[in-house]
């Protein structure tokens, strides 16, 4: 299996982290990548570099004014007479302004409000430059994928959270959603995205939430407790030409290896009957029982397990990676889990 990777993404180092009313340090630093380099060279699969994704590659889901406020938003934060050292709103967009005609500002103060959707998403010096490498990573994994191998993709920034035009969660270029659009560019007629992040892939639902030739199954915590909040009910489906392919598979707390792995079987039956030619796989490792923020407790087994279920469907894959902040397990994680998938 060939592993692909980006050295700038050590330029993104997000600081600003607003957890139930405390700042604290963000969780999504460049040790994770460091981490899950690490695992690869043990395993003797060295990543090799991408090209950064292009501005026509991305623009192939997301909006052309978004990319433009991900490249110039620092600048225009750095001339601000007052500020702090990362783009991080005052506010965010609301449904109800949205509703009722809002519209994006010409500052950026008001811009970083209109395009971003929480506080987990803090824009620095470094953040376009680590997020278009990390599009491109995931991008050259597709491009293994066309030619009906299976590939690994090492993210990050990761990306489920990002929309066609709002970051969120981390994430900023929907990385997964690049590769599954790449893919049905390059002739799979059918391709299923299984996300098995602890938190609902929102961001990917959302880019196909009207369209029937990609399907969508997410695996995570109840989103009554957990981050997204507003999304990831089993309830939402899809609509339009996407009615019916867009499966949320929500778990209980504490939802251990058997319930998780019975949850992550649906979704594979379910891409499947789906008849899908190619698989893009959303892997976050904040499922793990060892994650500071941890909803499920899923164990090292349970990832070996999920590996060589996804892995046994022999389809040509680019796996993707999306959270996991425990720096001192994930390196073992993504090992369990690629071992598996190659022995499947």
């Amino acid at each position: 299996m060939k592993t692909f990777a980006d050295p700038g993404q050590a330029r993104h180092t997000p600081r600003f982290f607003l957890i139930r009313g405390e700042v604290k340090p963000n969780y999504e630093i460049p040790a994770r990548a460091a981490a899950l380099e690490a695992a690869l060279h043990r395993m003797g699969l060295p990543p090799t570099t991408a090209p950064a994704a292009t501005r026509a590659q991305m623009e192939t889901l997301h909006s052309r004014d978004y990319l433009d406020f991900l490249e110039t938003c620092v600048a225009e934060w750095q001339a601000l007479p007052s500020k702090g050292p990362e783009v991080v709103a005052n506010m965010h967009a609301t449904a109800d302004a949205l509703a009722n005609g809002g519209r994006c500002p010409q500052t950026v103060v008001g811009k970083v409000a209109w395009y971003t959707a929480d506080n987990a998403c803090p824009i620095g010096p470094g953040t376009w430059e680590a997020s278009i490498g990390a599009a491109g990573v995931a991008l050259a994994a597709a491009a293994e994928a066309a030619q009906g191998r299976s590939a690994y993709a090492l993210c990050r920034p990761p990306g489920h959270h990002a929309y066609a035009a709002r970051a969120g969660g981390h994430c900023y270029i929907n990385n997964a959603a690049l590769a599954a659009q790449a893919l049905r560019d390059a002739g799979a007629a059918k391709v299923a995205v299984i996300d098995i992040d602890s938190h609902h892939g929102n961001g990917t639902q959302g880019l196909f939430w009207n369209r029937g030739d990609v399907l969508t199954v997410s695996v995570h915590g109840d989103p009554n407790r957990y981050y997204p909040f507003f999304t990831g009910h089993a309830e939402e489906t899809g609509a339009g030409e996407g009615a019916g392919f867009n499966l949320n598979l929500p778990l209980a707390f504490g939802t251990a290896d058997d319930g998780w792995i019975a949850a992550v079987q649906h979704g594979i039956d379910t891409a499947k009957r789906f008849g899908a030619e190619a698989l893009v796989v959303s892997l976050g490792f904040d499922a793990s029982k060892d994650e500071p923020l941890n909803a499920l407790s899923v164990t090292e087994d349970g990832f070996a397990r999920a590996g060589a279920l996804l892995g046994g469907l022999k389809l040509p894959a680019a796996i993707v990676q999306e959270g996991g902040y425990n720096v001192d397990v994930i390196g073992t994680l993504l090992e369990r889990f690629l071992t598996a998938w190659g022995n499947a």
